[in-house]
């Protein structure tokens, strides 16, 4: 039996005018708190460069928000809304998204009482292009529904169809409509891969000259990819932390880039929380996928992290996985993490970690509290006597730990 996490520990005063609504004109004139050894301080994103140790290797997400939020209209005029959260047929995010046959998703649906009938429809403008987008809902779980989406012009793909009828899912707690600069303030400089509904937030304070800055200080960058669900909004809603469910998330991360951070293991810098939990879930990935069922794929649960005290060298467990990428013939690993990181956890390759500020009582700020420890405190409390900007769109942080991760003892 885990001892409780009492999440009412993890909580802070954020009162609405401290949320961000809107980015700053310019990505990188945001704030940048710097936390190490204990101290904190501050300064612009831009010279975010003067604080990374040369020879750093910075791991980025590169997915791509897509426009998520579909909308129908019934013949009553009854608005219902269909938010696409993962693919379930093709399971794949690119098939899914470059399917021209129709396809099927985990959704969420507002106003579901008026959706009597098994199938609605609308028309979708694709280039002035005519087109039928059908909905059916197949199945309920929880408070997700299974949709299939068809449409007759086998020349359009699901991702077209998106681009032209669905609407970018800005994060809810802005309280605000999308807006057409949301699409491009709301993507990083460096989104390629299309499947997230919302955005890895800590990478939107890059810019290209904050990159180029970088390269010169021999910053050096690698691309992962973890597509983030809507669940990363979900608050903690249960006393214990413990019992509360994480959401799955797919990963996707090439084989130069397992080789890449391999070879740089004391130089890892993370930029945000998703690459944190990709990275971390490297570990344990590795540690187990020598008994990976083949044609199954690899997924790391929840509590694995606190399951058994693994001694399996960080460095041996990125060979594990390339030897397995070799014996599959595959370039990428595609896996899935449901891993929670919390107040005890050990970390195993992340060196520092560049992130924006979170919502109290998030499984988020717990994982910046076992990054940094109690002083997690302190730097909310800096945050916010210095008007620091809070969540999506607000400022950036650089945080090290005060213990090494285990790679480097």
């Amino acid at each position: 039996m885990s001892t409780p996490l009492y999440i009412d520990e993890y909580d802070y005063p954020l009162t609405d005018e401290r949320i961000a609504k809107y980015p700053l004109p310019q990505r990188d004139t945001s704030k940048l708190l710097l936390y190490k050894n204990h101290k904190i301080s501050e300064d612009v994103f831009y010279n975010i460069g003067n604080y990374l140790p040369s020879g750093s290797l910075l791991v980025y997400n590169n997915t791509k928000v897509i426009q998520a939020r579909l909308v129908f209209h019934k013949e009553t005029g009854a608005r219902i809304e269909i938010f696409c959260l993962e693919p379930v047929s093709p399971h794949d995010h690119a098939l899914a998204l470059g399917s021209t046959k129709g396809c099927t998703w985990k959704c969420l649906v507002g106003n579901l009482k008026k959706w009597k009938s098994n199938e609605i429809s609308r028309n979708v403008d694709v280039d002035g292009k005519q087109c039928r987008l059908m909905a059916e809902r197949l199945s309920t779980n929880g408070n997700t529904h299974e949709i299939f989406f068809s449409w007759p012009d086998v020349n359009l793909s699901f991702a077209e169809i998106l681009e032209a009828a669905g609407e970018l899912p800005i994060p809810p707690y802005l309280n605000r409509p999308t807006e057409e600069q949301d699409k491009i303030t709301y993507q990083t400089v460096y989104s390629r891969i299309k499947g997230s509904v919302a955005a890895p937030t800590a990478g939107l304070h890059f810019t290209e000259n904050v990159l180029e800055k970088l390269r010169g200080q021999h910053v050096f960058t690698e691309e992962i990819t973890l597509h983030v669900g809507a669940s990363t909004f979900q608050p903690v809603k249960t006393a214990d932390a413990n019992e509360h469910t994480m959401h799955t998330e797919i990963i996707a991360v090439p084989r130069k880039a397992i080789e890449h951070i391999s070879e740089n293991l004391e130089h890892i810098v993370a930029v945000g929380t998703t690459s944190v939990r990709t990275l971390e879930s490297l570990y344990y990935i590795g540690v187990d996928i020598p008994e990976c069922q083949p044609g199954t794929t690899p997924f790391v649960t929840q509590f694995r992290p606190y399951e058994r005290e693994d001694g399996l060298p960080v460095k041996q467990a990125l060979q594990n996985i390339l030897d397995y990428l070799t014996e599959t013939r595959q370039d990428t690993l595609h896996a899935e993490t449901q891993i929670m990181i919390k107040p005890g956890y050990r970390f195993r390759l992340v060196n520092a970690m560049i992130t924006n500020f979170h919502q109290p009582k998030s499984t988020l700020l717990l994982l910046v509290s076992a990054f940094v420890g109690e002083d997690w405190k302190r730097i909310y409390d800096y945050a916010l006597e210095h008007d620091f900007r809070f969540l999506s769109y607000g400022d950036s942080s650089l945080l090290f730990p005060n213990l090494q991760p285990v790679c480097c003892q």
